[in-house]
């Protein structure tokens, strides 16, 4: 195999990945998402030590140790195009020999969670639930642009859900992929913390207002779409939130072959049109049952 070129895999002078400003040694095999730079501090401050701090741009990691378990917490930004950099450049860090620019013998596969906040398109999940994603449906068209992603997304869910909206065609093909079954099989289970988490399917926007239904002074193309994705529903499926990232974490790590979650705090319902005044509390209950899932 030949070396991967320097516009390819691109460095900083020092020798770390160049958004993330990492070195391999730097990143732990458990790793807690966050689009909010400031909430590294928050999974952080649950850590019984901290070895690492490091910032480059919004791209903020603090990797330690809870109950002996090492653990990176890593701000993504907000986006699916900012989670293209971040997994990446993660698996990058694992799976690529960064000095000789050629990939590692040995797979490493990651544990990659999302601890986020996320707003409920269902009248019967309320603000301050927990919601996980067992599925997440792309309206970004991230994964379209890479080789493979028909193996790990679901077509006949993909073609119910564009038949049953009447999918404009001047709109990216949304795809669907599924959350890691062991991640899944780890987080829900009857009997424990885990019975907080409320099972569902994730809706990954490529922007918080047009694209979610929202109106200010720009009328939505579909001012329906909302409605219509309320009432869908694929087998046992309902689709439950929106938010802005879990798409392309489950596409990237399913073809790069690492384990991702998604957990959102749901801190308003578009339905019912209430919101959460506790959200900063809830994200920090959320922390905390992951931290003690994570590490049983």
């Amino acid at each position: 195999m030949n070396q991967i070129p320097e516009t390819e895999l691109v460095l900083n002078p020092d020798g770390s990945i160049y958004h993330l400003n990492l070195m391999p040694g730097d990143i732990a095999g458990n790793i807690i998402l966050a689009g909010d730079p400031g909430r590294v501090e928050v999974i952080s401050s649950f850590f019984d030590a901290i070895e690492l701090k490091k910032q480059k741009r919004e791209f903020i990691t603090h990797t330690g140790t809870y109950r002996g378990t090492r653990i990176s917490a890593i701000s993504s930004g907000i986006g699916t195009d900012n989670i293209d950099i971040v997994i990446n450049e993660l698996d990058a860090l694992a799976n690529i020999d960064l000095a000789n620019r050629m990939p590692l013998k040995k797979h490493t596969r990651l544990n990659i969670i999302r601890i986020g906040t996320s707003g409920s398109l269902q009248k019967d999940i309320p603000v301050d639930s927990l919601l996980l994603s067992e599925k997440a449906i792309g309206f970004d068209g991230l994964l379209n642009f890479y080789s493979g992603a028909g193996r790990v997304c679901d077509p006949g869910f993909e073609e119910a859900f564009k038949e049953h909206t009447g999918w404009s065609s001047r709109l990216a093909a949304p795809y669907v992929v599924p959350a890691s079954e062991k991640l899944l099989k780890k987080f829900i289970k009857e009997g424990s913390v885990r019975d907080k988490f409320i099972p569902g399917v994730t809706i990954s926007a490529p922007g918080f207002y047009g694209p979610q239904g929202r109106e200010l002074r720009l009328k939505p193309a579909d001012p329906a779409l909302n409605d219509k994705i309320e009432q869908f529903r694929y087998g046992r499926h309902k689709i439950t939130n929106y938010e802005m990232e879990c798409s392309a974490i489950y596409g990237l790590c399913a073809l790069l072959g690492h384990e991702a979650l998604t957990i959102c705090a749901i801190i308003g319902n578009r339905a019912t049109k209430t919101y959460s005044y506790r959200h900063e509390e809830v994200i920090s209950e959320l922390t905390g049952a992951v931290l003690d899932t994570l590490t049983e």
